[in-house]
């Protein structure tokens, strides 16, 4: 949509479109204001703007993992053994945990799975957006906002805001079909895509998009010295996805327009636990077993709404839905507490998240001072979370091996309702100068209300230099997930497999250990930066960010010993010796820095040099940790979850992009430097030092419609450094965000019409 179109837009306030001006491009943008749309180079706060281009010219095989390579602060750790947290993976901006960033599509809140991460993975107890269930192919672009900004869109934006930005062309046809592996061998994977668009009316359209990515899985796991051959896995799990997704916009008599998006996605994956040795269960696996955990996960989003203008005012009324669904299945396994009665495979329940939300926004510029411009709004959100219990023998006494069935203590069938509204105001008192202020009032039916603000400046001294600053309030509402999960699972605790009791923090056993209902995180946001832009297609920002957050949301410690044996004891809980459950137990502080250098040029007629270099620190501190209510001698969070919270991620990160095009060629170079992470080790952390990752690609457009890319990820076939010490054949920490594949190769032919 052009820069003309998105003015007109009003509300539409995450649309942008580029300019070129004396070589240099740049994106115009609004998302994080409600006023005219303007430069990245121009905006109170840091603003990346990928286009659809530069993400289709990466081999990777999902959006999630190419954000990672393309972002300073976006991180993906590769979690695999955990059931939740490999078959919807999460993401992390800033060095803040996967649920404390909002992900908007066309500027409208997008759901949540509904799967909780309760493995032992990173970001434990989080609830994430799951990325890869909207087709690469129907992304236009993807905007990420690095700064809290809850009061301008509602709970959740705390770290900051990825806005994925759909496909609108109105015609034109796009194809493509991709192949890869390992250099072991494994993760073969075929992704096939396919896109197409069409007029609607008299200046509508409707782009239709599909893609289906098959992967095997890949296994770095080594000989396990224990049992003299390989028993394990350690990698990405094998997995299919099916997407489709279409968006619609449709001019209507009157000046008004409708408009509206449908995304549809399924995976199926396949992901192994740990061993169990074969004394376990020798009448069935006298060599012992590796369980095999299926999840059967589908999504669905929908929007539909529509926007004009009346008496001056812009206005803009929409209805936003999403529905998650995912259900366990777990195979080559047992119950050992059957006996030979048992069954070898199970199908261990499902849950069940979905969200409404309808809201009515109106803007205007208004007369009174340059750029002034006044937008307020009303909305109402629904959502409703349940848990599916799996079948008998899949949860009786110990459970399955590997994935023990759902089957909270009483059923969980929730709902809540929440309604806020919001002002947002912006005004321009002397040329050079942008001030904004946004204020939100939110009201949960489950646990109260919050106010939250945002005051931003961006003051241009000289053509050459910007300074920008902004802070904030924000709050992250507890999920529902989160207040009401509850099951038993087989974890690795303290070296040993044992079942653990996760329960509801209302649960008797939760509140008999210290628990208590969950508030709302409360952050306040700080950042400051400057803006440097020289010309000739160079441009360079700093900014230094401060967040602190009360009340954070986080999994207890496995809480265990004679005084959790008798509480458990008491309320009849016979399958789990170890309990945990959600608390607001820690005050935290993450501060640091990204810098960002752009240089875009045309180096000749038919040359073009696109860099970008990234750099950003990120340190989070724990202020406060509160004591047990209850329990003092037994500690909320200890401190493999403090720095699970703390160090998880890497605190430094550095990367490079470049894309060279000339002639009938594009050349594409990625350079990624993690910083060192702390992993768990014994009853406590280590920290691993970091390691590089060099991708590379080439791409031949051998006529006007067909184009032939190859490449390869991880060039210099590095692997994070080994954990010390590992007996089980697992030789790296799931912990670490760069993966364990080793080098991988890939092949895509492309065809636009």
């Amino acid at each position: 949509m052009g820069a003309a179109a998105a003015l007109a837009a009003g509300p539409a306030w995450a649309q942008s479109a580029s300019t070129e001006t004396s070589g240099q491009v740049s994106e115009l943008v609004v998302i994080g204001s409600r006023g005219a749309p303007r430069l990245t180079t121009d905006t109170a706060v840091p603003v990346d703007v990928l286009s659809a281009e530069s993400l289709a010219a990466r081999g990777q095989n999902d959006l999630t993992k190419t954000l990672e390579f393309m972002s300073p602060s976006f991180n993906y750790p590769r979690t695999s053994s955990g059931p939740s947290s490999a078959g919807a993976r999460s993401f992390t901006l800033r060095g803040l945990i996967p649920d404390q960033t909002l992900v908007l599509v066309n500027g409208q809140r997008r759901h949540a799975s509904s799967i909780i991460t309760f493995n032992n993975g990173a970001f434990r107890g989080s609830v994430p957006v799951d990325l890869n269930m909207i087709p690469l192919t129907a992304i236009k672009r993807v905007e990420i906002l690095r700064d809290g900004a809850a009061a301008q869109y509602g709970s959740d934006a705390i770290a900051g805001v990825i806005n994925l930005v759909l496909r609108d062309e109105p015609g034109g046809a796009h194809g493509s079909v991709q192949y890869g592996q390992t250099q072991r061998g494994t993760g073969k994977t075929f992704i096939a895509t396919a896109r197409q668009g069409f007029a609607l009316g008299d200046g509508g359209f409707v782009t239709l998009s599909t893609e289906v990515r098959d992967r095997g899985d890949t296994n770095a796991a080594e000989i396990d010295p224990r049992f003299g051959r390989v028993t394990s896995t350690l990698g990405d799990p094998q997995s299919t996805d099916i997407q489709a997704a279409a968006n619609a916009e449709l001019p209507l008599k009157g000046g008004a327009t409708m408009f509206g998006y449908l995304t549809l996605g399924r995976r199926e994956s396949e992901m192994s636990p740990l061993f169990r040795a074969p004394t376990v269960f020798p009448a069935f696996y006298p060599n012992g077993f590796l369980p095999i955990v299926n999840l059967d996960l589908k999504d669905l989003g929908a929007n539909i709404g529509v926007r004009g203008t009346l008496a001056g005012w812009n206005w803009e009324l929409t209805d936003t839905f999403g529905y998650s669904k995912g259900d366990y299945g777990v195979s080559n396994t047992v119950n050992t507490s059957l006996g030979t009665n048992s069954p070898k495979a199970f199908y261990g329940g499902g849950a069940r998240y979905r969200q409404n939300l309808v809201n009515l926004t109106v803007r205007r510029a208004l007369d009174v001072m340059a750029g002034a411009n006044l937008a307020a709004g009303v909305e109402h959100r629904f959502e409703a979370y349940e848990l599916v219990s799996g079948e008998p023998g899949s949860y009786t006494l110990s459970g399955a091996q590997g994935f023990p069935g759902f089957h909270p203590p009483s059923p969980v069938d929730v709902d809540r309702t929440g309604r806020s509204a919001f002002i947002d105001a912006e005004l321009s008192p002397i040329q050079g100068l942008n001030l904004g202020a946004a204020a939100r009032f939110e009201d949960y039916s489950d646990f109260g209300d919050a106010t939250t603000g945002k005051l931003t400046a961006f003051w241009r001294p000289a053509p050459l230099i910007a300074l920008r600053a902004a802070v904030s309030t924000g709050i992250r509402a507890p999920s529902l997930q989160q207040q009401y999960f509850s099951t038993v699972t087989s974890q690795l605790n303290n070296g040993v497999l044992q079942n653990v009791g996760n329960f509801a923090v209302t649960d008797p056993v939760s509140v008999a250990l210290g628990a208590s209902p969950l508030r709302p995180e409360k952050s306040k946001n700080y950042s400051a930066g400057i803006v440097l832009t020289p010309g000739h297609g160079l441009t360079f920002s700093l900014d230094a960010f401060r967040i602190d957050i009360n009340d954070r949301i986080a999994m207890t410690e496995n809480l265990q010993g004679p005084q959790v044996a008798a509480i458990l004891a008491t309320n009849g809980v016979t399958n789990a010796a170890v309990a945990r459950f959600f608390t607001n137990a820690s005050d935290t502080r993450t501060q640091g820095w990204e810098a960002t250098l752009r240089w875009d040029a045309r180096l000749a007629q038919d040359t073009r040099l696109a860099l970008t270099m990234g750099y950003g620190a990120f340190d989070t501190d724990p202020l406060r940790i509160r004591t047990n209510p209850v329990l003092p001698s037994i500690p909320l969070l200890g401190p493999t979850s403090i720095d699970a919270v703390a160090d998880a991620q890497p605190r430094l990160k550095a990367l490079v992009n470049a894309e060279l095009s000339w002639r009938a060629w594009r050349f594409t170079a990625d350079v990624t430097d993690f910083g060192s992470t702390s992993i768990p080790f014994g009853t406590g952390s280590m920290r691993m030092q970091g390691k590089t990752s060099v991708d590379l690609s080439a791409a031949w457009s051998v006529t006007k419609a067909l184009t032939v890319t190859a490449g390869v990820i991880n060039a210099g076939d590095t692997y994070p450094n080994r954990v010390p010490g590992e007996a089980t054949g697992r030789p790296y920490s799931e912990f670490d965000p760069m993966g364990f594949n080793g080098r991988e190769y890939f092949l895509r032919l492309t065809a636009e019409f």
